[in-house]
């Protein structure tokens, strides 16, 4: 039981806290379950789509650097970070619920936590104690950094000028975090690894307080 909980509670946690910022327009909890839903079903055919993608760029921790980012790249990022793109501008997106900057991050986050969540749950269960830890201080938060920059361009896209440029950014900041995070990991070079943790939570401060701006900008909007 105690290793389920260490599984589930991260992602659990993080959705919640990031719920409970959006205090000018609470979203409607059955969305909000619903947007965490979606994250958990799409990491099966995702884990399916990596696997199709290892056997066309075989992996090796050996392999020389270059390699070891095109395969965090294309084996790993642009297909989780793109499947989690998809369900947010397919279903989420449009919805009338989605009425203000900051609702791209809080939904954005719902998504990427119920993914991460699933994912953190079959790591811990068969790798331990160490794994749960572990990951509770860097997957699972990185996957939140992951979000934080979606959702940041998804609430700028539909409430600000430009929005093909941001749709872009979308995709395109994750999907690069998200390769130089695996990256630094499969080098299994300490001296890259240790650049893991300034990436998680440097960039997701600075990232954060971009988008609590966002709160602050629509407040003051509607008191103008």
């Amino acid at each position: 039981m105690g290793l389920i909980i260490l599984a589930l509670a991260p992602g659990i946690s993080i959705a919640w806290y990031v719920y409970n910022k959006d205090k000018w327009n609470k979203e409607p909890s059955k969305l909000i379950l619903w947007s965490f839903i979606l994250g958990v079903i799409i990491s099966f055919p995702t884990a399916i789509f990596e696997l199709i993608m290892e056997s066309i760029i075989p992996f090796n921790f050996n392999s020389d650097f270059v390699s070891l980012f095109l395969y965090s790249l294309l084996g790993i990022a642009i297909i989780e970070e793109g499947t989690k793109y998809y369900v947010i501008y397919k279903y989420i997106y449009p919805k009338e619920e989605f009425d203000e900057p900051f609702d791209g991050i809080v939904y954005s986050v719902m998504v990427g936590m119920g993914f991460a969540t699933i994912e953190n749950f079959f790591y811990v269960i068969s790798g331990g104690y160490f794994v749960g830890i572990t990951r509770a201080f860097l997957a699972v938060p990185a996957h939140f950094v992951f979000s934080l920059f979606m959702g940041y361009s998804f609430g700028l896209a539909k409430f600000g000028a430009n929005p093909e440029k941001h749709l872009l950014q979308a995709l395109y900041y994750p999907v690069f975090w998200h390769a130089l995070y695996d990256f630094l990991i499969i080098t299994q070079k300490w001296y890259l690894s240790i650049l893991i943790l300034p990436i998680v939570y440097g960039v997701g401060r600075w990232i954060w307080k971009k988008g609590q701006k966002l709160i602050i900008f629509k407040s003051e909007e509607e008191h103008a």
